[in-house]
């Protein structure tokens, strides 16, 4: 059988993995997060996130287990030094993980209100591509709804269309009389 961890902890591979860890710069948690879960799973070097240390193991667990929490330091530290202030020199990568996850979890309640204020004041312009414009607004959407604010179909139709040009004014008509209320599709292809 072949042994995928083999290849992926080769010195060369090592490196590439290290390497493709975004720098954590405080817009981008959430994507640094998968990148080092993913790639200390594929390393097998995840251990130490999964199971606390004083949970009694065999002896070659708790080797295995010493390895995998000083090698998660070392790739987790891929950090911004500004931040690093705020993070304490902890011992266990689990710990070091769950405190930059609520120190960043502060900054989403900032990212959401950005987010939400660049929604509400969206005003399409004349030139310009109205299909390219209502998907911003849908992706706008998107990333407020993954920060655990979700803003219904509805209410983004109706500031899709309060956002657009006057010469709109009979598409706005158009919707407003119809007894159906249009998909957010079908707003985009009409």
């Amino acid at each position: 059988m072949f042994d995928y961890h083999v290849v992926v902890t080769s010195g060369v591979n090592v490196s590439t993995h290290i390497n493709s860890i975004p720098m954590l710069n405080g817009i981008n948690f959430k994507v640094w997060k998968e990148v080092v879960e993913i790639i200390l799973d594929c390393m097998d070097l995840d251990l130490t996130l999964w199971i606390e240390k004083h949970i009694p193991t065999p002896q070659n667990l708790i080797e295995k287990w010493e390895h995998s929490n000083q090698m998660c330091l070392l790739i987790m530290n891929s950090i911004l030094e500004v931040f690093q202030g705020f993070i304490s020199e902890s011992q266990s990568a689990r710990k070091f993980f769950k405190e930059i996850e609520q120190f960043f979890a502060k900054n989403e309640k900032a990212e959401t209100s950005n987010l939400l204020a660049k929604l509400i004041t969206m005003k399409c312009k004349d030139k310009g591509n109205i299909r390219e414009y209502i998907m911003e607004m849908s992706n706008l959407t998107s990333k407020l709804k993954s920060l655990k604010l979700e803003l219904g179909e509805n209410l983004l139709m109706h500031l899709v269309l309060i956002s657009l040009p006057i010469h709109f004014g009979q598409f706005k008509v158009s919707y407003n009389t119809q007894k159906d209320k249009w998909s957010f599709n079908e707003l985009i292809y009409r």
